[in-house]
């Protein structure tokens, strides 16, 4: 197995195939072979899984899924990588890559087709322009038992933060409503080539098997939280009225008295239960 982590291995290859690295697609590769190794045994990868990864790159993490998971099925933009992953992960009989763009695919459709039999899991070293939109994509395609990412450590952060806390926000609550989110360790900013200026983090996202959270319509709850955090230094009753023209300013204090909440409450200090809550009393007018 090509050792792709070793620079010294790393740099004729990429020049051999006149490869260039687009800061356009936020390309950095892992140089450091313990941080994927630790990503999927960390993210509980064993031969029952069917494991999707988004951006394989030259396959660092691509080689480590392959060892371990029943099928990997990696999803990769920038074709010019196509000769370099032959090299790199072409021996491996469990892997098959999709050259697509992992934000147009039907996940759904895809984890049935490549993975019946296999417990379906995610992992990416996510590039950090497209982290969020990727997230969300693999948590709302609610089919897989759990993802596991490396992102930018304040995203990470972000991600698990509690209500109450400066990190906790609207993206804090997309995520916990889907999955319980778990930090698992950082990586500096020289464990990649080139270097980006930040640490990264690998967080592992479980999906809750039972959301009960009794929210009476989807889209009045994540619109609710989206209002919330619109405004975060202001009251919560500002955010909802301008989240909710119909409900107007009048509208949105009657139904936070409803709730029993404070005149002066603010989004970023309610938790799940509160937001739905929240919602529901929005849906019933």
């Amino acid at each position: 197995m090509v050792n792709v982590c070793d620079i010294q291995v790393m740099k004729p290859l990429l020049q051999e195939h006149g490869f260039r690295f687009s800061k356009a697609k936020g390309q950095n590769f892992l140089i450091a072979s313990w941080v994927p190794e630790s990503i999927a045994r960390e993210a509980g990868v064993d031969e029952t899984a069917g494991v999707l990864e988004i951006g394989p790159g030259i396959g660092p993490l691509t080689q480590q899924l392959c060892l371990h998971a029943g099928k990997v099925c990696a999803v990769e933009l920038d074709t010019r990588l196509k000769p370099i992953l032959d090299i790199t992960v072409g021996e491996f009989s469990n892997l098959e890559i999709l050259w697509a763009d992992a934000l147009k695919l039907d996940l759904p459709n895809l984890v049935r087709e490549k993975f019946a039999g296999l417990r379906p899991m995610a992992c990416a070293n996510l590039p950090y322009y497209i982290t969020t939109p990727i997230l969300a994509a693999l948590l709302e395609a609610d089919c897989f038992d759990s993802v596991t990412v490396m992102v930018q450590k304040e995203v990470a952060q972000r991600i698990a933060a509690a209500p109450g806390t400066a990190d906790y926000g609207a993206f804090s609550v997309l995520c916990q409503y889907y999955a319980e989110p778990e930090l698992l360790f950082d990586v500096p900013a020289h464990c990649f080539l080139p270097q980006p200026k930040v640490t990264s983090a690998v967080i592992r996202l479980k999906v809750r098997k039972n959301r009960s959270w009794g929210e009476a319509d989807r889209e009045i709850f994540f619109r609710t939280v989206r209002a919330s955090f619109a405004m975060r230094r202001k009251k919560l009753s500002n955010g909802l009225a301008a989240g909710f023209p119909e409900l107007g300013k009048a509208g949105s204090e009657e139904v936070l008295a409803r709730c029993s909440f404070p005149e002066n409450v603010r989004g970023e200090t309610l938790g799940i239960p509160e937001f739905v809550q929240i919602a529901n009393a929005i849906a019933e007018r």
